[in-house]
């Protein structure tokens, strides 16, 4: 059997606006969960990690309601917040979908997860991750104080911005490691992981910044020697010339046919460009095998009856 990464997107966590309570966001959970355990029935040894953009929104929202009252959140410690309870939540839905299936030998649980960032890197002199609420021009004037980058946001407002660094090291590893020995579940690397840096001493600190998920996920897989790296996402299959006419599904590529289509643009970059990138990265790290799929397709991918599966070599 394999040791298999999962990747889930947004679109696992909140269908739409009209539905992004946290009994919502449960319910999404649930549906993921239960074809996340048919690998796990299959025999196979999972990771599941997760984004958190809109979980992290809510909070920087609520604390700026509150701001007269109660202390900001620094960003690290809303990612920190998200990882815990997004957890808990694959871990309810894991345990209790297992639970019904009559499989009472496997549980999940959930790292909470620091992923090492270079203090150096480009990203921190060019933020272009928007976060939070947006602001009135007025409202923005005051934040700046605060030493925010900000951006103005399509005719929307302004947001503020942060720096996306390349993730360098998960801290956690060995721990990461040592659940998977055992026969866990992990949850982990939860948005990206917690971005922090060390200093000459060797001590860590957070930082204000947004690590991409899948790159994260993609350097967890390389890690542990994962047999498959899967990004789940909102379509089943990878597409040349999405939502033309002349649409074409991929069911299998090269790493090489990868960079020529991201070179033809075949890719929107706030879309399928980064999953792409993620995949390539695993790939050439030493990787065996990834697909990119929807939840509902994760069985079937792995059998390979589904999604777009892409190697090294044909």
């Amino acid at each position: 059997m394999s040791r298999i990464v999962i990747a889930i997107g947004g679109n696992s966590l909140i269908k739409d606006k009209q539905h992004q309570t946290v009994a919502d966001q449960f319910d999404c959970i649930m549906e993921t969960a239960d074809h996340i355990t048919e690998l796990i029935k299959a025999g196979h040894d999972v990771v599941i990690t997760h984004g958190n953009g809109p979980q992290v929104g809510f909070i920087l929202l609520r604390a700026e309601i509150a701001s007269k009252q109660l202390h900001s959140v620094p960003l690290d410690a809303c990612g920190a917040d998200t990882q815990g309870a997004i957890g808990y939540a694959l871990q309810r839905a894991v345990g209790n979908i297992l639970r019904k299936k009559g499989i009472t030998d496997r549980q999940a649980v959930t790292l909470v997860t620091q992923v090492l960032v270079d203090k150096d890197d480009d990203a921190f002199k060019n933020p272009s991750k928007p976060i939070g609420p947006f602001y009135t021009k007025e409202e923005i004037e005051e934040k700046k104080n605060l030493g925010w980058a900000v951006v103005e946001d399509a005719g929307r407002g302004y947001r503020r911005i942060v720096a996306s660094p390349l993730p360098v090291e998960i801290i956690e590893i060995n721990a990461i490691k040592k659940l998977l020995d055992e026969n866990f579940i992990v949850v982990c690397v939860g948005g990206g992981g917690i971005p922090v840096i060390k200093d000459e001493k060797g001590d860590i600190t957070g930082v204000a910044a947004v690590i991409d998920k899948d790159n994260a996920s993609a350097l967890l897989a390389g890690n542990i020697q994962a047999d498959v790296f899967i990004v789940a996402t909102a379509v089943e299959k990878v597409a040349l010339n999405f939502g033309k006419p002349d649409q074409k599904e991929l069911d299998h590529i090269t790493v090489e046919q990868a960079k020529e289509y991201m070179a033809a643009g075949h890719f929107a970059p706030g879309s399928m460009l980064p999953k792409i990138k993620a995949v390539i990265d695993y790939l050439e790290a030493g990787g065996k095998r990834a697909i990119i799929t929807n939840p509902e397709n994760l069985s079937r991918a792995v059998q390979g009856k589904a999604g777009t599966t892409i190697t090294r070599n044909n």
